[in-house]
Formats: C-alpha cells, structure tokens, sequence
C-alpha cells in the first residue's frame, strides 16, 4: 500500500511541476452523445484524455448576443455543467482539454437541447396583485437559482424602480404606497435577468389600490398584565425597560429612546415559556373595526452606552419577534378567532445600516395576504409573540415589539 502511494504522488508530482512547460497540445477528450438536459442547460459527459499533464476540461458556447461563456472542472471529472441557456432551442457547445502549460487540445462540439430556464419560468410564475395601500408581487423559483427581479412602478405620472434578488423557492414582496389613492392607476413592469444576462418580462397595467385608514389610538384600551379578555389573559410587557404603553404609542425603538415592551427573560416573572403567560398583547379598539393589515416594529437598544447607532443594532436579532401569530374576537360566537401566523423575512447578507433602514420602516403584513380582504368587524385584536429570529426562528426567546399600527375600515363602510 505504501509503494502504491509513492508511487501516486510521484505522479501526480509529475503533473504539477514548478517549471513544466511545452508547446504540444493534449489529446482531446472523448464526449458521449448521451448528455443530460438541464434547466438552462446541460450535463455532457466524456471520457479525458490519457495524457498525464491535463489539468482541466472545458466547455464554451457564445450566445445570440455575442458574449462567450466558458465553463470548467477538474481532469477527474466525468461530466460538465454548462447553464445560461435563454431557451431550449439547439445549442452548440464546444469540448475540449487544457493542460499544465495551457495548451488547448482540438476541440469538439456537441449539440444540445436544454429545458426551460429559470429566468423565464420565474417570469411565467409573476402575479401581481393590488392591495391595501400597497400591490404586491408573487413568484416561483423552484430552481433556487440566483435572479434579479426588476420591478418599475408608474402612477400619476411618477416611475419608480425596485430590485430584488432572489433563490428562495416561493417570494412574495410588498411595494409600500399609502400616498396613492384608490382613484389613481398603477402600471406594474417586472423584468426578471440570471447572472448570463437572460431576461424574461411581465406586466400589469390598471392596478387599483384598496382603500383602508389607520386605525386611530386614541380610542384604544390596552388591558392589564393578567386582565382575562373572553378566557385569554393579556400578556407581560414590562421586564427590564420594556413598558405596556409604548407599544402604541407611535415612537418606534431607535436605539436612543428606549421605547419598547418586553416579555422578559425565562425565570423571570410572566415569561410566556415558564407557563405563566402567554405573550399576548390585546388591545381593544374602542369601536368595532374591520382589519385589513398590521406594522410592527422592532426594538434596537443594545447596553453600551447611548450613542448614535449606526449598524444593525439589535434589529432582526433573537430577542426580537420574528414570528407572531393575530386573533380576532368574534362577538356572536363568543370566541377568538384565528388569523393565523406571519413570519417577518429576514433578508440576508445586507449592510448593517440597510438592516436598520429596513425596521424602522416597520414590517407590513396583510391579515388575509392571499385574496386581500377586510376581517369580520371586532372590536378586540390580539397578538401573540411565537418565535425570535435565531437558528431559522427556532431558537432564542421573543421578547422585544417597539410599536404596532393596525389598518382597517369602519364598521359598515
């Protein structure tokens, strides 16, 4: 065994040579016509040559633009990816070997039909939708690859443009515009590009927004910590600096002012996982509404002394509530009815003041996001804290909520 290692690295010794150098290219590497279609592409296999200064084998193809697109793998390989494909017409694709000295070997070409790509399958999945003070955008990547979609907005005569980038399996993204009445259109353009600079377009014309107000505080009653409300008690907000009466009081948390409520830490008194209270926080809105959707924002307020902040802070942190759950009381069957459950998206990989950007803003969700519509009238809303931020939303403990804001429509409206 060991002879058999020397002699190993004695070759490979051999085909990594510091000074190795020449001018005659390798053989060329033998392609099976057996390739496998990919979405945008294709795996095509082959057999490399025996020489023994072969380094990589690689693949090229130019597309209807003009721009060359070369792939690479190692020698011991046995297949090569090529993707960026803009449809599944016939493609040509060029094999061949490239050794320690950058020698090319004679090229061989194979012809291809890949499926359908990402670019066009996210762009035949894109609904756009009007609702609440706001449209909004769904889409499909079952691919998970990496595209970019660019939304352009028109309204009264203003254009505004938006980009995402996007892998995740199912998107679903809010455009904000509380300034736009209902009277007014909206011309919705998506454009959606891979990294290849393959485009596949949608759009919408004629959007009409859904009319709702805020909901005003003023008429709001927030119970006490353990006031049952028809069975379900209201929750513990003020552990450390966190009080009840800064959730709707319309300050949201900057990291200076200290304007939050907080469940508190477990083993502490009303903490929602000791059993004693659930994290609920009930407020009755002094008349009967139909909700249409709720902000939140979170709290930023790290120990160090007060200073400017300037980075993340503590926005989209553990302590913070990354999933919550919404109820509303149904006066005629005497029970709480479930909304259900939202999931604030944590977007990753962004600068840290692009984190604070995005939480001051405060998170939107509608409370019937797929066919936006107003609720039963109620009078009592209730949220519930269910999970923080860390380790995918199932780790660390909820605690933090600077603010909500509730829309919605007058009874009878």
């Amino acid at each position: 065994m060991l002879s058999l290692c020397l002699l190993t690295n004695c070759k490979e010794s051999e085909r990594f040579e510091i000074n190795y150098a020449d001018k005659i290219p390798p053989g060329k590497p033998e392609i099976s016509e057996n390739y496998k279609a990919l979405y945008g592409g294709a795996r095509i296999y082959f057999t490399p040559p025996e020489d023994k200064d072969v380094l990589t084998i690689d693949a090229s193809y130019t597309n209807q633009k003009g721009e060359k697109f070369r792939f690479s793998v190692s020698y011991f390989s046995d297949s090569i990816d090529v993707e960026g494909f803009a449809d599944t017409v016939p493609k040509i694709v060029s094999i061949y070997a490239v050794d320690r000295a950058g020698n090319k070997s004679e090229t061989q070409t194979i012809t291809v039909i890949p499926k359908e790509p990402a670019v066009s399958r996210v762009a035949g999945s894109i609904a756009v939708k009007p609702g609440f003070g706001s449209f909004y955008i769904d889409w499909r990547n079952e691919l998970k690859q990496v595209v970019n979609i660019h939304i352009t907005y028109v309204c009264d005569g203003r254009e505004k443009n938006i980009i995402y980038t996007s892998t995740d399996t199912l998107e679903r993204r809010y455009i904000r515009l509380d300034d736009i009445p209902d009277t007014k259109p909206v011309n919705v353009n998506v454009k959606v590009e891979d990294r290849y600079g393959n485009i596949g377009t949608t759009s919408a014309n004629d959007i009409y927004l859904i009319k709702d107000e805020k909901i005003p505080k003023n008429k709001w009653f927030i119970p006490q910590t353990n006031d049952s409300i028809f069975g379900q008690p209201q929750g513990y907000w003020e552990g450390y600096e966190g009080r009840m009466v800064y959730i709707t009081d319309d300050i949201i948390d900057n990291g200076l002012n200290w304007n939050w409520g907080s469940t508190s830490f477990k083993g502490r008194t009303g903490n929602a996982k000791d059993g004693n209270l659930p994290a609920n926080f009930i407020i009755d809105l002094g008349e009967e509404w139909e909700i249409s959707r709720i902000v939140t924002w979170q709290r930023d307020r790290a120990w160090a002394p007060p200073s400017i902040p300037t980075g993340r802070g503590w926005y989209y942190s553990n302590e913070n509530i990354g999933i919550y759950g919404m109820y509303i009381y149904d006066q005629i069957n005497a029970q709480w009815d479930s909304i259900g459950m939202h999931k604030i998206v944590f977007p990753p990989d962004l600068p840290g003041h692009q984190y604070r950007v995005l939480a001051q803003n405060g998170d939107m969700a509608y409370l019937y996001p797929d066919e936006p519509h107003f609720s039963a009238p109620t009078r009592w809303f209730r949220y519930e804290a269910v999970a923080g931020f860390s380790n995918n939303y199932t780790g660390g403990e909820p605690m933090g909520l600077s603010e909500i804001t509730l829309y919605g429509r007058r009874k009878n409206n």
